[in-house]
């Protein structure tokens, strides 16, 4: 099995047989991928990769566990940017189609049990 060409040194015995191949695949694709320890060193440069629209790996001892991605805000507005920056909320990663929402079948509640049920779980909160 080929070795990683990335000057780190680094060989297929350094990873599991799945994570190995997963990282490969990540080389072939071109994707930037970046230790944590290196990472803490040098955020500013690889937060401006992500603003460049660039992927980020981010490894724990050379095996992935997460992703730097760009942020994309084109359509959302002031609120909802404060909501993202508190941790509140995350947009959606693609447009929501309101014809395709709209066309989502909903169940039906036959009699009046939907009813009885609201006043059952109104009269548990009394």
């Amino acid at each position: 099995m080929p070795h990683l060409t990335d000057g780190t040194g680094i060989g297929e015995s350094d990873f599991p047989s799945n994570s190995f191949m997963a990282i490969i695949a990540m080389k072939e694709h071109g994707m930037r991928s970046v230790n944590v320890a290196r990472l803490k060193n040098e955020l500013s440069k690889y937060l401006s990769f992500a603003k460049d629209g660039e992927e980020i790996v981010i490894r724990d001892r050379n095996l992935p566990v997460a992703k730097l991605v760009p942020f994309s805000a084109e359509s959302a507005s002031d609120e909802e940017l404060l909501l993202v920056a508190r941790g509140k909320m995350r947009l959606p990663e693609v447009q929501l189609s309101v014809k395709q929402f709209l066309k989502i079948s909903t169940g039906t509640v036959g009699g009046n049990k939907a009813i009885e049920a609201l006043v059952a779980d109104r009269e548990e909160e009394s």
